[in-house]
C-alpha cells in the first residue's frame, strides 16, 4: 500500500520564491572588489534572478545547458545561483584558483555554453578565453570602474529584460541544477553534476539543530567560495530560511572578516583552517578591537583540524565545528558535536572528541573497509571510508573511466583513511595515497601534523612519506614556524614522542616559510612529495 500524499517537486527554485515573498526586507550584503558594501534585499535579489532567467533564455538557453560562473561571493553571483536553474539551465562554478589553461580544458568538458564572469577577472579570463570560446561571455561590474570591454553587461541585460514576461521552467526534482568540478587533489578534476532534489533535502539537513542549527534570525558569511561545492550550501540554506547573508568578494584577509563579522552581527561563518588560523592570530594579537557577537559558530573543513585551533577559539567566545566532506557529497558528510551524555565528561576527553570529524549526518551512511572487509568501530582499525545517502554522487560527468569509485552496492568510494569509534565518530587518518607505510606499517601523516601543530611555536606542518633504505619509506615534517620563533627538531620530536610510538616519529624536518597548498586551500603533498622524494634536503 502506497501513502497518499501530494507530490511535490523538491527544487531548490523554490527557496528565492519564499525569501522574496516572506523576507522581502531581509537583506544580503556584498563586499566589492573596491571594498564598497553593496546592500539590498531577498525580495530585489528574487526579482533580477528572473530577470537574468529570462534574458538567458532569450539567448537560447535550453533545458539541462550549462551557465559557467567565474565570480567572488557577492550577490550577483547569488542571483546567478537561482537564476540559471530558474531558467532550467545548470550553474557551473568555475574555480578562479586554477590554471587558465585547466579552467578552460573544465569549461570545455562542461560543455559551457555561456559564461558569466566579474570584471575584476577580465585579465583571468582573457588567458581562459585563448582556449575555450563560449557562445556569449557576460560581464559583472564589482569594481565600479568604467566598461572597457565588449562583451555583454550584465546590468544592461537585465534592464533590457525588465519588461518580459517570464515564467520558470517546470524542471523535474531530479534534472541538474548545478554542477562543480573536483580539486584534482588526487588527479584530474572530475565534474559533480548536483540535481534539485540534491540539494533541497542538503539545505534541509545542514540546517537541522544537530547539524549547523540554523534559524531565520541567523547572519551567514560563507567565506567558502561560492565557485566550490556550492560555498558548502550555505546560500542556499540561507535563501531557504531567509537569514540575512554577508558575501565578502574578494576581501579574505582576516582585518576584512573581522570587520565585517563586527559589522554586520555575523552569528555563523564556514572556511577552511588557512582562513580560520590567519583570522585567529588577529584575534590573539588584538582581543579588544573586535566586538563580535556572543556565540559565535564557525564551521571548519577542507583539512583536519589542530586541537590548539579549537582551544584558541573557545578562548574568545568562538564555537569552533569540524565537519568533513566533499565536492561528491554536496559537500557535507558528517558533522562534530558532544552528545547530550558527553557534556559532563573532563574537558580533554571533550576535546578528544570535538577534534574528530564528528558523525554522519541525517540521511548519510558511512562506513570504513580494508582488505578484509568492514573494518570493526574500535577507533582504532584503519580503513577506506565509503559514503553513501541522498545528495551522494552515484557517477561523475561525461567521465565512465572512474566507474570503480563506486562500489558494487552502491557506497562511493572516498579515497580517504579513517577510524569510526563504538559512538560513530569518524576521524580522518590520511588519504590513501598520503598513508606512509614504513617497514610494512602504516603511518598516518593526519595524526602527526595535528600534534606537531599543537606545539606553541609551530603555525602549520604537513607530512609525507620519503624514501627510505631501511624501512622503504619513512616520514618527513615540512614545518612553519610562527613569526619570531625558533625550534629544533629534537624540540619538535620530543614533542611528539609521548603520543607516538617511536618508529612514527620524523627523523628528517625542513623548515619553510609557507607549504603549498591546492586551489581550495589543502595541502599540496604532491607538491611536497615531488620537492623532497629522494630524500635529499
Amino acid at each position: 500500500m502506497k501513502g497518499q500524499m501530494m507530490r511535490s517537486p523538491l527544487r531548490i527554485t523554490s527557496f528565492i520564491d519564499r525569501a522574496g515573498e516572506l523576507f522581502g526586507k531581509v537583506e544580503i550584503v556584498s563586499r566589492l572588489a573596491d571594498r564598497s558594501l553593496h546592500r539590498y534585499t531577498y525580495k530585489e535579489c528574487r526579482n533580477r534572478a528572473r530577470l537574468l532567467a529570462g534574458a538567458l533564455q532569450a539567448f537560447g538557453l535550453q533545458r539541462g545547458d550549462r551557465v559557467a560562473t567565474l565570480m567572488w561571493n557577492h550577490y550577483v553571483h547569488l542571483e546567478a545561483y537561482f537564476g540559471i536553474p530558474l531558467a532550467g539551465g545548470v550553474f557551473h562554478t568555475l574555480n578562479l584558483r586554477l590554471h587558465p589553461q585547466e579552467i578552460a580544458r573544465i569549461a570545455e568538458h562542461a560543455g559551457d555554453r555561456f559564461v558569466i564572469v566579474d570584471d575584476a577577472l577580465l585579465p583571468l579570463w582573457e588567458q581562459v578565453a585563448t582556449h575555450f570560446k563560449p557562445e556569449r561571455v557576460i560581464v559583472v561590474s564589482i569594481s565600479n570602474k568604467p566598461a572597457s570591454h565588449s562583451n555583454d553587461d550584465y546590468d544592461a541585460l537585465l534592464l533590457a529584460h525588465s519588461q518580459t514576461q517570464f515564467e520558470p521552467v517546470d524542471v523535474d526534482e531530479d534534472d541538474a541544477a548545478g554542477m562543480c568540478y573536483t580539486s584534482g587533489t588526487t588527479g584530474s578534476p572530475k565534474g559533480v553534476l548536483y540535481s534539485h532534489r540534491a540539494l533541497v533535502l542538503h539545505s534541509l539537513a545542514i540546517s537541522l539543530p544537530d547539524v549547523l542549527a540554523f534559524r531565520q534570525s541567523d547572519v551567514i558569511l560563507p567565506v567558502v567560495p561560492m565557485f566550490h561545492v556550492n560555498a558548502w550550501g550555505l546560500p542556499f540554506s540561507a535563501a531557504m530560511l531567509g537569514a540575512k547573508l554577508v558575501l565578502p568578494g574578494p576581501c579574505l584577509d582576516p582585518t576584512s572578516l573581522l570587520e565585517l563579522f563586527a559589522k554586520e552581527r555575523v552569528t555563523f561563518s564556514a572556511g577552511v583552517p588557512t582562513i580560520w588560523m590567519g583570522v585567529l592570530r588577529e584575534l590573539d594579537a588584538h582581543p579588544d578591537a573586535w566586538r563580535l557577537q556572543p556565540n559565535v559558530r564557525m564551521l571548519v573543513g577542507g583539512s583536519a583540524v589542530p586541537e590548539s585551533m579549537i582551544r584558541g577559539y573557545q578562548k574568545h567566545g568562538i564555537r569552533l565545528i569540524q565537519g568533513w566532506g566533499m565536492t561528491e557529497t554536496s559537500p557535507l558528510g558528517t558533522v562534530n558535536g558532544l552528545k547530550s551524555y558527553m557534556t559532563d565528561l573532563p574537558e580533554d576527553q571533550q576535546m578528544a572528541v570535538l577534534a574528530k570529524q564528528g558523525v554522519s549526518a541525517p540521511l548519510i551512511d558511512i562506513r570504513t573497509v580494508d582488505a578484509d572487509g568492514a573494518c570493526p568501530r574500535d577507533g582504532q582499525t584503519m580503513g577506506e571510508l565509503q559514503i553513501r545517502g541522498p545528495w551522494v554522487a552515484a557517477s561523475y560527468f561525461r567521465s565512465d573511466s572512474e566507474k570503480d569509485k563506486w562500489t558494487d552496492d552502491g557506497w562511493f568510494r572516498t579515497g580517504d583513511v579513517a577510524t569510526i569509534d563504538s559512538e560513530g565518530y569518524m576521524r580522518i587518518t590520511d588519504r590513501t595515497k598520503d598513508l606512509i607505510k614504513s617497514g610494512g606499517e602504516w603511518i598516518s601523516s593526519i595524526d602527526l601534523e595535528t600534534a606537531l601543530m599543537t606545539h606553541p611555536d609551530v603555525q602549520e606542518a604537513a607530512v609525507i612519506a620519503i624514501p627510505d633504505e631501511k624501512w622503504n619509506e619513512c616520514p618527513l615534517a615540512v614545518v612553519v614556524l610562527k613569526e619570531g620563533t625558533s625550534v629544533s627538531p629534537d624540540t619538535l620530536r620530543a614533542h611528539l614522542a609521548p603520543r607516538f610510538p617511536k618508529w612514527w616519529l620524523p627523523d628528517r624536518f625542513v623548515f619553510a616559510k609557507e607549504i603549498p597548498r591546492t586551489s581550495t586551500g589543502k595541502f599540496l603533498k604532491s607538491k611536497l612529495r615531488e620537492m623532497y622524494r629522494a630524500g635529499c634536503l
